[in-house]
């Protein structure tokens, strides 16, 4: 299996740096009994959790999109802990403690995808569609066609990011709990069908919103002891940094992390975007019962969001002071082999949860594993609801039924997919085990920016846009992130070994995502056919729905 996929997977790739947060070599460590607690107690809640969705799940509205029933506030609190991942919480912060200040790029770009889901797409998506953003998409179109490519789209989504979260879970729960990998992929495999197959979305909401509270709070607890070490002075947090580090005030300086402005400017597309076009986060809008309750989501994820990463900003420096000076708590070397000594322990990745033992000793450090693992689960429970609502929603009911399928055939399947994939994030957890699977979170990122969102966009906002344009637009977009990411030098150079890459920046998104509007427009303008009159002519009524709402509910029915 392992020699099948690796050589397909590694051939679409990217490594962005903070995303190594969940890979590379861990040695498995005592069993840490304090971290196993919090995590039975988490575990136990939310299986609750689900046994009370279950009740309430009853159709397909319940199951996608928790009946629309969500009020703002808890779906933005939802949106946060979806998209706080444990690559945000570890990675980001790991960033901070190698590079220093530059580690903040990535947090900084996908803060700025926010502000343009709220105000470009939150209330027209939540106006428009019914249960997917394929509802959007195909609104005006074609149905089979552009079903299909947002179908493709998401599923490429779903399943690149969740070998990387499930694989990612395994290296996780082998250090911090000192269980098998094996075993640590399997739970996370078991515990994410059943919150998805018996409590739909309302249950993976739950879960998502439990999880954000305790990251939150967390981590605003080791922000307060960190600030508390520094006398609640960044500007001593700063002094004390430089003079660990083995960067010395190099750690202060730009150009640490991305040193090419092309590449730079590329990966902040990608980072905002991308945000715009990940499947699973879009989904998220159509759980509050109209536009305004959707704007206030995005408003109040934006809050949290930001505020999460001002806290691993401060963690990430907060490592550097404690954990790699002599603390008794702690390490009693700054520097061995010429590396910080936490790199000696599990690796720089695991910064934050080493800072957590520093401030809080074992039982602050099982909370943060815990916390840690929930992240992932929580994270794996929104892609698998989005690729079993594309393969029942998008494909089965509506390329294959024509629309015909019941409700209940339809969540038939949707729980058949959620069980496949289920089966299917097993098995690649444990092929990929040994194998750096960082670059797939890019990836992810870069195939949602140049593919997904375009004719997202496109079709919300431009009256030209025709079937045959969009899907191969959209097609365009992800083979060709897919394919200049491989000739790339995180690819090209060191996964396959070449001297140069054929392509000289890591980052794509600069070239496709512009590449993806053009090809969607030529395509467009020049056909003549039609099916295009018929998909301009249904323009205006598109308009007047995303800005009003009337008749939304059936907004995918027509």
């Amino acid at each position: 299996m392992r020699k099948l996929l690796l050589p397909i997977i590694a051939s679409m790739a990217a490594v962005p740096a903070w995303a190594d947060a969940l890979t590379g070599d861990v040695e498995k460590q005592a069993i840490n009994l304090p971290a196993i607690v919090m995590f039975f107690i988490f575990v136990g809640a939310t299986l609750y959790i689900t046994y009370w969705a279950a009740r309430k799940t009853k159709s397909t509205k319940d199951f996608y999109t928790a009946g629309g029933g969500i009020s703002g506030f808890r779906n933005g609190l939802a949106i946060a802990g979806d998209y706080m991942s444990a690559a945000s919480f570890l990675g980001i912060s790991a960033m901070v403690y190698t590079t220093g200040f530059d580690g903040l790029i990535y947090s900084t770009g996908f803060l700025v995808g926010w502000p343009i889901v709220l105000f470009l797409i939150a209330e027209r998506l939540r106006n428009l569609g019914k249960f997917t953003f394929a509802d959007v998409a195909a609104y005006r179109l074609k149905q089979t066609p552009v079903r299909v490519f947002a179908a493709t789209g998401t599923l490429l989504v779903v399943i690149i990011y969740l070998i990387a979260q499930v694989v990612g879970a395994g290296k996780l729960i082998e250090l911090l709990f000192g269980l098998d990998y094996h075993w640590a992929v399997f739970i996370v495999g078991v515990l994410m069908v059943l919150y998805v197959l018996f409590g739909g979305m309302l249950a993976t909401t739950w879960v998502q919103i439990i999880k954000a509270v305790m990251l939150l709070a967390g981590a605003t607890f080791m922000a307060i002891m960190v600030l508390k070490y520094a006398n609640f002075s960044p500007e001593i947090m700063f002094k004390k940094a430089t003079e660990v580090h083995s960067k010395g005030t190099g750690i202060m300086e730009p150009g640490g992390l991305v040193k090419n402005p092309i590449d730079a400017l590329s990966l902040g597309l990608a980072l905002m975007f991308g945000t715009a076009g990940l499947p699973h986060i879009l989904m998220r809008f159509f759980t509050v019962p109209d536009a305004k309750q959707a704007r206030k989501s995005v408003f109040v994820a934006t809050g949290f969001i930001g505020y999460f990463y001002i806290l691993t900003f401060i963690i990430g420096f907060g490592a550097i002071m404690l954990v790699t000076q002599d603390n008794p708590m702690f390490f009693h070397e700054v520097l061995k082999e010429g590396k910080p000594v936490i790199e000696m322990i599990g690796g720089t990745n695991m910064a934050a949860v080493h800072l957590s033992e520093a401030v809080g000793g074992d039982y602050f450090l099982g909370f943060i594993s815990a916390v840690a693992f929930a992240t992932i689960l929580a994270v794996v429970a929104g892609l698998t609801l989005s690729g079993a609502s594309a393969v029942s929603h998008d494909l089965y009911a509506s390329v294959i039924k024509k629309g015909q399928a019941s409700g209940r055939q339809e969540l038939l399947v949707s729980r058949g997919t959620t069980l496949v994939l289920g089966v299917l994030a097993i098995i690649l957890g444990i092929a990929f085990e040994k194998q750096n699977v960082a670059f797939m979170v890019g990836l992810a990122f870069a195939l949602a920016a140049s593919g997904n969102f375009p004719i997202l966009m496109l079709s919300m906002f431009w009256k030209g846009l025709t079937t045959r344009g969009a899907v191969l637009g959209g097609f365009t977009g992800l083979l060709s992130a897919a394919v200049l990411i491989v000739l790339g030098p995180t690819v090209w150079v060191a996964v396959l070994g070449h001297e140069t890459p054929i392509f000289p920046y890591g980052n794509p998104a600069l070239f496709t995502i512009p590449l993806a509007f053009i090809a969607t427009w030529f395509f467009s303008v020049t056909d003549k056919s039609a099916q295009a009159a018929k998909d301009k002519a249904g323009f205006e009524a598109q308009y007047v729905r995303s800005m009003t709402g009337i008749g939304a509910s059936d907004a995918a029915d027509h």
